[in-house]
């Protein structure tokens, strides 16, 4: 599939959203590093994008206050807090599950939290490999919910049908008799606040 990531970028801009092609894991996370003022707080989504990145241990390590749910050895009410607050931090911080071609960020989600950060935070962060561009929207969903999906409910432990299988069930993934991962679907089309929504795309594959 064509991965024309310039094209990609101004597909975005029609969509006032903005987007930066790097070239390295290197060069993205210092392009975040500086889309982010020090003194701004930051809230996180659990991804394998952002922790390949190491981009979180270096917010923290120069200043900025990150609302880090994951953080070793806190209780479930703190967590819990901590992802409602990074929801309305001054920046946050993401990956899509897929990308379209036509420019359309998919999402899925189970309890909403990452949802939540990327519809209300004042400035929304997106990292991306190009693995996770897609030819539309329907292969977008596709890829989310039968590739993404079944690799975090194996990473979690989270007892979907499609753990611990690696297959998607998605007619019987229901409770109680499983835990489903795929609760919410959330598709950006567009962004109607010029600068708010900003996709960092790395030329090379990053998580799922």
């Amino acid at each position: 599939m064509d991965t024309n990531t310039a094209g990609l970028i101004q597909k975005w801009q029609k969509r006032n959203i903005a987007g930066f092609n790097c070239e390295s894991k290197a060069n993205a996370v210092n392009k975040i590093l500086a889309l982010i003022p020090v003194s701004a707080s930051v809230g996180i989504s659990g991804s394998v994008t952002l922790t390949e990145l190491d981009i979180v241990a270096q917010l923290i390590g120069r200043g900025n206050k990150v609302f880090n749910q994951y953080q070793p050895g806190i209780a479930r009410e703190e967590a819990l807090r901590l992802r409602q607050d990074g929801a309305s931090a001054d920046y946050y911080l993401a990956s899509p599950n897929a990308i379209a071609a036509s420019g359309e960020l998919i999402f899925l989600s189970a309890n909403g939290h990452r949802i939540a950060g990327i519809a209300n935070a004042t400035n929304v962060i997106l990292a991306a490999g190009i693995n996770k561009i897609t030819p539309d929207v329907p292969s977008a969903i596709t890829r989310s919910r039968q590739y993404v999906t079944p690799l975090n409910c194996k990473r979690l432990k989270w007892e979907s049908a499609c753990y611990p299988g690696g297959v998607c069930r998605e007619n019987i993934c229901l409770f109680p008799e499983y835990k489903r991962m795929c609760c919410q679907v959330f598709i950006i089309e567009a962004e109607v606040a010029p600068g708010r929504l900003t996709v960092v795309l790395v030329s090379e594959g990053l998580g799922y």
